[in-house]
């Protein structure tokens, strides 16, 4: 699973306004998590939960009417946990320029049927070269412990 999948595609409303009228940083985020949940659902083929947003850098609005897409991928695995990594692209529905507004890398937690970590499948299909920047990652996220 080493490209980018799509994940989630919505139109963003009036509901999903901030004061400043352009698209609440919050819900960006929220669905940045969503996507980063379905991809590693689609790898464990089991619930996870969020455990660490490692990096959250956003690059420009999102503007109302304008669609949003996030596209997500593995990583990295470890024994019960992996890494996700979301791309966030408003696109609007009438000229269909797109641009990058968001990424994000988040550490997600494979959980069994009680709520306990679990043991993630091998990582067969990986890019050696995200995957050691993933390794180097979570070195940081534990040493800053």
């Amino acid at each position: 699973m080493s490209a980018m999948e799509p994940a989630l595609t919505l139109w963003m409303g009036p509901g999903d306004a901030s004061a400043a009228g352009n698209v609440h940083g919050g819900v960006v985020l929220r669905l940045i998590d969503e996507a980063a949940g379905l991809a590693a659902i689609r790898f464990a083929r089991m619930r996870v939960a969020t455990a660490a947003v490692d990096s959250m850098s956003f690059r420009t609005p999102v503007y109302v009417g304008e669609l949003l897409s996030l596209n997500s991928r593995v990583n990295q695995v470890w024994n019960t946990s992996l890494e996700t990594e979301v791309e966030a692209w408003a696109e609007s529905p009438v000229s269909r320029e797109r641009r990058l507004v968001a990424t994000a890398f988040l550490t997600m937690v494979a959980l069994d049927d009680e709520a306990r970590p679990a043991q993630l499948p091998p990582f067969e299909d990986g890019d050696p070269e995200i995957m050691a920047a993933a390794d180097a990652r979570r070195e940081q996220r534990l040493a800053e412990r």
